[in-house]
């Protein structure tokens, strides 16, 4: 056995591990004198990243090192915030929750998952230990704001939730990426670092990269071509597809995936409805495009269609994944080289989760289904605000901010000031967690020991790779995993003696007990943590292959397309072509490379530079609204009203504005400096709760209608003068 730390000079280490700020898995090269971070560079040892990163990778020093980040527990008071220690904060804690529920009910009190936590080793093997304790239904996460369509389409077909096929990015000749922007994202459920070369490389082997968006994204710039759509409407786009497969004799009915699918006969018949010539008005694409896109992607000696947000985050976002799946079926790309392909994780969490489940219970006030037992986030504002039986009283948010993530934040601001008793586990005091009572900051991602037990799932080359924490935690400080077995403890002291024995177990041994588990019930005997822990930049374990009808997880090993219960989602669809109003300017998120969400704002050093807070809108639009470039615009829509500045581009249609997803934070009580002073404005001001994908509960912010002003210098004036006392403020209370 080895140690991933090295030493190079007198004073110098180098240290290998896997960046944790997006899904890309990168390796990075870590050079540190001591606790003293020197450099990160990209790991060339890496069989999976080869050297890559993007900038984020910078923040994990930032996020470290960063004077605003927590290190204590900490109580609101009418002075301000107090240190407490941690015997104190959690014995405050679970008496809070515990009174909550003694007063109102079990499910009084609700809990929030951020996406933070799966990028979390410790925190992943864990939080089931914290949700048992909390012994709440009232749960909701991230996963209804992003991929919901993607688990519950794996679920119906493939017998899990977590069983979701990926490009063979790698390997295909022909690329279709509907609504997804992987130069931004590095992939999203696609685990893909360093996705320009990628796709370079498909063009170099004389493949064609197609993007189809809105915008002309960073993706869209380096594609063989880009088509604009209107948003929401890639529902239709896909229908019609579907239907030229057939109309031009290309479905492979015979094919592997779909001789294992029963109701294959049926999908002949599905957009029987919708040819290229009846939805080209409302997409933007003509029909002679679309029939063409289609023929050259069932010629293509191999192929893949890969929708991503733009397509999951709209109100047709369950159907329009359904139909990205079926194409792949019926043109013979499901389990093809080049293809969507299933990865083979050392840890195959599909083995040691259940498959989940849509429906078995509704929330209170929107009776919208609940997903493997936690309710959609558009739903929690109105469960906290509405009152009756059942009403949420007290909440905890983990590693989430979803006032600045979540539809309609300005409701949810105003239902977390009510709640009775709000504890946050996050190491800053965000727009979310200065509600709370009690904010529990766990260590930071460097004093962490780490293996994507997640990500490994959605890879496109099959890899494993475990980093031991570069930094030793301070004795007054926590894991995650030991804040949510600490309060468990509390909550919960008559669990079974099973549950008793695994929290003893990974109290006395970390997470990596639970790790060591996984890989020795996983499919490669030869991957042990012993042999990870030998090779410290990693472990290549081969491209993707096939691997039907192994990887299904129904008990008969076949593909069940579910038909009816997606076909009647189509009279929806008709009902939206009947209304559509051509007229409406819709509005569409955006991210950055250099921005995760909020997630990474207050590290100076991927904030720095040109504002990026801005109104993207197209030469005709602002034409129309009498809108110059940079000048401040007020967009409205049904919930509320933002100004920003506009920024005059052809990146986006006519018709279309784009406000970048994660900013706002300039509101009263947030403590992180660098984040406020490029706060920008919330995109989730203008999203709706009201607005979603019926057919999960899925929020859908994408799309969305709004109203747009130009600010005439005197309104403007006024806006600045509002904004000045807003910052005032805001620098009044982090002085306190």
């Amino acid at each position: 056995m080895t140690i991933t730390t090295a030493t190079t000079s007198a004073n110098e280490q180098t240290h290998f591990r896997t960046c944790t700020l997006c899904e890309a898995m990168c390796g990075v090269e870590i050079k540190h004198d001591g606790d003293k971070v020197l450099s990160i560079k990209g790991d060339k040892g890496d069989p999976f990243s080869k050297g890559y990163i993007c900038p984020k990778a910078t923040a994990l020093q930032d996020l470290h090192e960063d004077p605003d980040r927590l290190r204590q527990p900490v109580e609101r008071t009418a002075d301000g915030w107090k240190t407490i220690s941690w015997s104190e904060a959690l014995d405050k804690v679970a008496t809070g929750i515990q009174s909550i529920q003694q007063k109102y009910g079990q499910n009084a009190f609700g809990v929030y998952l951020g996406n933070p936590n799966v990028h979390n080793m410790g925190g992943m093997l864990t939080v089931k230990q914290l949700l048992t304790g909390l012994k709440t239904r009232s749960r909701f996460s991230a996963t209804s704001i992003d991929q919901l369509p993607h688990h519950i389409v794996s679920m119906h077909l493939f017998g899990h939730m977590l069983r979701i096929p990926v490009p063979d990015v790698n390997r295909t000749q022909y690329m279709l990426i509907i609504g997804g922007n992987p130069l931004a994202s590095n992939g999203s459920i696609m685990t893909a670092p360093n996705m320009r070369q990628k796709l370079k490389d498909i063009k170099a082997r004389d493949g064609k990269v197609v993007v189809i968006d809105p915008r002309r994204t960073e993706t869209a710039n380096i594609a063989s071509e880009h088509h604009f759509i209107r948003p929401a409407t890639d529902v239709l786009l896909l229908l019609a597809m579907l239907n030229e497969i057939y109309a031009q004799g290309y479905a492979k009915v015979d094919s592997r995936a779909a001789m294992l699918a029963p109701e294959i006969g049926r999908i002949a018949d599905f957009a029987k409805d919708y040819n290229a010539e009846s939805v080209a008005g409302i997409t933007g694409i003509t029909a002679n495009e679309i029939k063409r896109l289609v023929k050259e992607f069932c010629e293509a000696e191999s192929s893949v269609c890969y929708g991503r947000m733009g397509i999951s985050v709209q109100a047709f976002g369950l159907l329009s994944q359904y139909l990205s799946m079926v194409i792949n079926i019926v043109a013979g790309r499901l389990d093809e080289v080049g293809g969507l392909m299933f990865p083979n994780p050392a840890v195959d969490v599909v083995n040691s989760s259940g498959p989940g489940y849509l429906g078995k219970r509704h929330s209170r006030v929107s009776n919208l289904p609940d997903f493997n037992g936690e309710y959609p986030v558009v739903a929690m504002a109105d469960e906290m605000l509405v009152e009756g039986e059942g009403q949420l009283k007290g909440f905890m948010s983990v590693a989430g901010n979803p006032v600045l993530s979540t539809p309609n934040g300005e409701k949810l601001d105003a239902a977390l000031s009510e709640l009775e008793f709000m504890v946050s586990l996050d190491y800053f005091v965000t727009e979310t967690s200065r509600h709370a009572h009690i904010i529990l900051p766990p260590v930071s991602p460097l004093e962490r020991d780490h293996y994507d037990v997640t990500f490994n799932g959605f890879a496109v080359h099959n890899v494993a790779k475990y980093s031991p924490a570069l930094f030793s935690k301070k004795d007054n400080e926590k894991h995650d995993w030991e804040i949510y077995l600490a309060l468990a403890d509390r909550l919960d002291k008559d669990a079974p003696e099973a549950t008793q024995k695994e929290r003893a177990a990974t109290k006395a041994f970390g997470p990596k007990f639970l790790l060591e588990q996984g890989l020795k019930y996983g499919p490669y005997k030869e991957v042990t943590l012993d042999t990870l822990i030998d090779n410290p930049h990693g472990m290549d374990l081969g491209p993707l292959h096939r691997m039907l009808p192994e990887a299904i997880k129904h008990a008969d090993k076949q593909i069940n397309l579910n038909v009816d219960f997606y076909q009647a989602d189509v009279a929806r669809v008709k009902e939206m072509m009947q209304q559509y109003d051509h007229n409406e300017i819709l509005l569409i998120g955006r991210r950055h490379v250099r921005s995760n969400n909020s997630w990474l704002h207050n590290s100076h050093r991927l904030v720095k530079g040109k504002s990026r807070c801005t109104l993207m809108l197209h030469p005709k639009t602002a034409e129309q609204h009498s809108i110059k470039d940079g000048q401040n615009v007020r967009v409205t829509s049904r919930v509320g009203s933002v100004v920003i500045a506009a920024e005059v581009t052809d990146e986006l249609m006519p018709g279309v504005v784009s406000i970048p997803h994660g900013f706002g934070h300039g509101r009263k009580g947030v403590q992180q400096r660098v984040a406020q002073a490029h706060a920008g404005v919330s995109v989730n001001d203008l999203t709706d709760d009201a607005f979603i994908d019926q057919l999960s509960g899925n929020a859908a912010v994408n799309g969305v209608p709004v109203q747009l002003e130009a600010i005439a210098p005197a309104a403007l004036d006024l806006a600045t003068d509002h904004l000045e006392t807003a910052k005032s403020d805001a620098e009044s209370s982090n002085a306190a």
